[in-house]
């Protein structure tokens, strides 16, 4: 059983962070862009930690987990500002995937 909480508790927390020291989100384009920076430093760390490029000195020090909640953090508020209930289109997602998905990758060779 999962002990996490729920995205919809998630989602009220960045709210709340919003209300509490944030003024306001920033637009819905804004965020985008701060997505894509976040989702950059992730795939740089993973690329030179974990891929064939050497990690730099000052990388070697970056945190993985803090730049995947970043990520989050941002895909929590673009949830937000437009409308959109996460846990619910998560958890449609993942019934999909399921269907979809039930045998494909057991038959898939190239995971074996």
């Amino acid at each position: 059983m999962n002990n996490s909480p729920p995205i919809s508790s998630l989602q009220n927390e960045v709210d709340q962070w919003i209300k509490d020291f944030g003024v306001r989100y920033f637009n819905e384009l804004t965020n985008m862009a701060q997505l894509s920076e976040e989702v950059g430093e992730v795939a740089r760390i993973i690329s030179r930690r974990f891929g064939e490029q050497s990690e730099k000195e000052s990388d070697k020090n970056a945190d993985l987990g803090e730049e995947l909640a970043d990520v989050l953090f941002v895909t929590l508020c673009l949830a937000n500002q437009t409308g959109i209930d996460l846990q619910t289109s998560f958890d449609r997602r993942m019934r999909d995937k399921a269907s979809r998905d039930e045998q494909r990758h057991k038959k898939n060779t190239k995971l074996k």
